[in-house]
């Protein structure tokens, strides 16, 4: 996910793709745990989108 294409997005816009990144990381985290997880760096991944989003919504303020 790229910044500038967050920054053009609106507040509402990106607290939902917050809470769609949440669940996909839960997703990822279960099949972490069951052994069916192909690239666990998916998870890591999810963390800094998470944290990118974070951090465009504190700036837009």
């Amino acid at each position: 996910m790229e910044i500038d294409q967050l920054k053009n997005l609106e507040k509402s816009e990106l607290v939902e793709k917050v809470g769609q990144l949440k669940q996909e990381l839960f997703h990822f985290r279960s099949q972490l745990a069951m052994g069916r997880m192909e690239n666990p760096m998916k998870i890591r991944e999810a963390k800094r989108d998470i944290a990118r989003l974070h951090t465009v919504i504190r700036q837009k303020g």
